[in-house]
């Protein structure tokens, strides 16, 4: 049979972080001492799971067993598939499981929208599909949403969580994406530095952990000032808003506000000419070894 490898499929499902090196050495040593084990599985001719193992069979010319998935009809239902196939796998983090769900949610919304007509609501029997269970033999009325409590429980991660994953894929930079998925970051410090400037995002991730971690954390602070200078005059007392008043600029931003921004630019410029300085310094370096070579 000829099997073939869908590239717009692998693209959909990217959000699957691929083995490392040590996992694939581990399942070629695996493959190469006990044979391929687990069938590879097929949609008609493509190849929909078992990419690693096809590969390492194909390479060492060993035999696998393949079995056909009858139960799907689009390239959508081999996507929703996949994602169902994976969430809940132990290797895979709450910021994948969370991208996975918002991945299915944005194909069942779609669907919906399509046959009803309606592109903000979601049926009861939409929502189980969502969460994995798409059979109910229970009439409904499609008048309840799908919402972030949906998602979060497909996910099994709180809905704050899906909030700030929401954020991390709008706005966030590719490298600050790879340092989230690579757990460099946690979820909720990657959702605030999402809210700086992508030349920022860059630095803060050249600079390692520690630098993502001062960045969430001067964002943070950035904030907290922020809403407290915004604090409604109904809830503070005349004479507060009376020592207030001259501690905002005439923009209405709170002086720490602008200083934290102002710093936060100066750390990027400086990280982006350590840069510059450390590549300067590799090729004088590799200059001088070859002189002396």
């Amino acid at each position: 049979m000829n099997i073939k490898i869908n590239q717009d499929l692998r693209a959909q499902v990217a959000l699957i972080d691929p083995l490392t090196p040590n996992e694939y050495e581990a399942l070629e040593r695996s493959i190469l001492r006990e044979g391929c084990r687990d069938a590879l599985v097929l949609w008609d001719d493509t190849l929909i799971d078992g990419h690693n193992r096809y590969a390492i069979c194909q390479q060492h010319g060993l035999p696998f067993k393949t079995v056909q998935n009858t139960s799907l009809n689009s390239m959508e239902d081999v996507v929703l598939w996949l994602i169902d196939n994976h969430i809940g796998r132990r290797s895979v983090t709450d910021f994948q499981r969370g991208m996975l769900a918002l991945r299915k949610q944005e194909i069942v919304a779609s669907r919906t929208q399509q046959q009803s007509g309606a592109a903000s609501e979601l049926s009861v029997p939409d929502q189980a599909e969502l969460n994995g269970d798409a059979t109910t033999d229970k009439p409904v009325e499609p008048k309840s949403k799908v919402n972030r409590d949906d998602i979060a429980k497909a996910a099994g991660i709180s809905s704050n969580a899906v909030t700030q994953i929401e954020k991390i894929q709008k706005a966030a930079s590719p490298a600050l994406v790879e340092a989230v998925r690579a757990g460099t970051i946690s979820i909720s410090a990657a959702a605030a530095i999402a809210s700086l400037p992508s030349e920022q995002q860059i630095a803060a991730v050249a600079g390692g952990k520690k630098e993502l971690q001062q960045a969430a954390k001067s964002v943070r602070e950035m904030k907290s000032s922020g809403r407290q200078a915004k604090t409604p005059a109904a809830e503070t007392k005349a004479d507060s808003s009376a020592e207030l008043a001259p501690a905002l600029t005439t923009s209405g931003e709170h002086p720490l506000h602008i200083e934290i921004q102002r710093l936060n630019a100066l750390v990027a410029q400086l990280q982006a000419e350590k840069l510059v300085l450390t590549e300067r310094l590799t090729q004088l370096s590799s200059g001088q070894n070859s002189v002396s070579g």
